[in-house]
């Protein structure tokens, strides 16, 4: 049979129409409603963090060039995402690395306006770890690839590369190129800016190689509908070690899930009323704001001296509790809580605490109580919301953080924190703050207060 020419031309012509734009039919056709984060040959909507590393736009490609001596450098959305369905491609240069922030922020309080936040991976490296999920400015490695040899080889070197990231609620998803790559569930942080990463880079290496971006799209509504699914089995951090932690020396002091290691500070097991453990959460219950009225304060088994600890705590309306350090049961084995420095747990626009103190203000959040005001210029996040309490001893020198910032520090033993004391209501103990080794304390003062995530470095 013969063709007719120009038949045969329309019919490839279709063919070849079909083939070429039948993703972009189905995405009509499922009238998913992308919105594209670069629109045109302008970046509107986005500024520059970090470093001094440039970025150009050209046919609706981001092109970064790297910088020498410059810190990393970032360019980010104006407009913070929460829960979202991110889809972008990039190419990057084999001498590179890279990475695509999301839910980041950048904080003055912050080492000094420092990016930090979540980051999908972009490694061209042998280790080829592309789509992993990293912590940029924080906990460092949160989802390597290390297990996941699919993802890995799914990484094209100098072609375009094509991600897939889902942000819902605390769980977070990524592929490359179709291929799951990484499955984590936390919630350290809820909503931030996207950022395209330009990595610092120093002599010998070449200054002005690129990395280039294309096809930026949004989803924000609707996610559950579109969400995939992966048949990876997600990494939890709640109550775990990270894994820079776990290398460093750093030790759960709370399991997630029993009451070991713990007893009540006037006791010798664990209260059996007053505290419970929900879903990961160490909560001490509400008893109408009296003092240890209910189960009591609890302490650690064991004993320490110089250290590094981190507690999450998240208050509920007005209420007061506290972590406490260096702490001696056998101090006061009368009526009141344990003795120990404190690092203060409250909400300072309704407790009336926070306008009292043997020194102004030294009963504030996160101040050492009764004796040191915290900076009130602290962090501190919403009623409701977690936070997290950082406190450093090694060498008789002490400071409390609070969600990354430095809110006080002192010397404990000194002749300034000697005076303090003894103009405290702490007078009364011999010895108060300076002992060598003590316990960890976690207040019941009769509001609820929950905890997670509590884990100690000997240093």
């Amino acid at each position: 049979m013969k063709l007719n020419t120009f038949k045969f031309i329309n019919l490839v012509v279709v063919v070849f129409t079909t083939i070429s734009f039948s993703g972009c039919s189905q995405e009509k056709k499922d009238n998913i409603p992308w919105k594209l984060l670069i629109d045109g040959n302008t970046t509107n909507g986005w500024n520059i963090k970090g470093g001094k590393a440039t970025y150009s736009v050209a046919d609706g490609i981001i092109t970064g060039k790297t910088v020498n001596n410059t810190p990393n450098t970032f360019l980010t959305t104006n407009e913070h995402y929460g829960n979202f369905i991110l889809e972008l491609e990039y190419k990057v240069d084999p001498s590179m690395n890279s990475g695509i922030q999301i839910r980041s922020n950048s904080f003055p309080y912050y080492r000094n306006g420092q990016v930090h936040g979540y980051q999908i991976e972009i490694d061209p490296s042998k280790r080829a770890w592309s789509a992993g999920i990293y912590d940029e400015g924080r906990r460092r490695w949160l989802n390597p690839l290390k297990d996941n040899v699919n993802a890995q080889k799914a990484f094209k070197q100098n072609d375009w590369n094509h991600y897939r990231i889902e942000a819902i609620g605390d769980t977070i998803k990524t592929w490359i190129n179709n291929v799951p790559a990484s499955y984590l569930i936390d919630d350290k942080t809820a909503s931030g800016f996207i950022g395209l990463q330009v990595h610092r880079i120093r002599p010998p290496q070449k200054e002005g190689t690129t990395i280039s971006w294309k096809n930026i799209k949004i989803l924000t509504e609707d996610l559950y509908k579109y969400s995939k699914k992966t048949p990876l089995k997600p990494i939890i951090t709640k109550n775990q070690l990270t894994i820079y932690e776990g290398e460093s020396g750093w030790k759960m002091l709370w399991d997630g899930k029993t009451t070991k290691g713990w007893r009540g500070a006037k006791l010798d097991s664990f209260p059996k009323q007053g505290w419970e453990i929900i879903d990961g959460e160490l909560i001490v219950l509400s008893s109408g704001g009296a003092e240890s009225a209910a189960g009591g304060d609890i302490v650690t088994e064991e004993l320490y001296g110089d250290f590094e600890l981190k507690v999450d705590f998240k208050l509920t309306k007005g209420a007061n509790s506290g972590i406490k350090y260096y702490v001696d049961t056998n101090i006061n084995k009368g009526p009141g809580s344990s003795i120990g420095l404190e690092y203060q747990i409250l909400d300072d626009a309704v407790h009336p605490d926070a306008k009292l103190g043997s020194h102004e203000r030294s009963r504030t959040a996160c101040s050492l109580y009764d004796l040191i005001e915290a900076n009130p210029k602290k962090p501190m996040h919403a009623i409701g919301e977690w936070n997290t309490a950082h406190i450093i001893s090694k060498n008789n020198h002490v400071e409390h953080w609070l969600n990354g910032m430095k809110v006080l520090e002192y010397n404990r033993g000194s002749k300034a924190f000697l005076k303090l004391v003894a103009e405290s209501k702490y007078a009364k103990w011999p010895g108060f703050g300076v002992l060598e080794k003590g316990q960890v304390l976690l207040q019941d003062h009769g509001d609820r207060v929950a905890f997670k995530n509590i884990k100690i470095k000997s240093l």
